[in-house]
């Protein structure tokens, strides 16, 4: 029988470790609050997944609802 590997070989890159959550409130992530959105879009407009920015399933949820409803409403692109 083949066994099985024990752990997983895939390492994490020093960047990533080194990232800290952003400290951030559930408040905070509303359509009109630009600025904090601004933080988790690339240049090219696209969000930043959750590895890179360390949210929770629940903030990034509501960050991308927020990130939707604001480009709807034109406050960004």
């Amino acid at each position: 029988m083949a066994r099985k590997p024990r752990f997983s070989r895939r390492r994490r890159s020093a960047s990533a470790a080194s990232r800290r959550r952003p400290n951030i409130n559930l408040e905070d992530l509303d359509f009109r609050n630009v600025e904090v959105l601004k933080k988790f879009v690339t240049e090219h407009g696209r969000l930043l997944s959750r590895q890179y920015t360390g949210l929770p399933a629940h903030f990034q949820r509501r960050l991308a609802l927020a990130i939707k409803r604001a480009r709807n409403a034109l406050l960004i692109r």
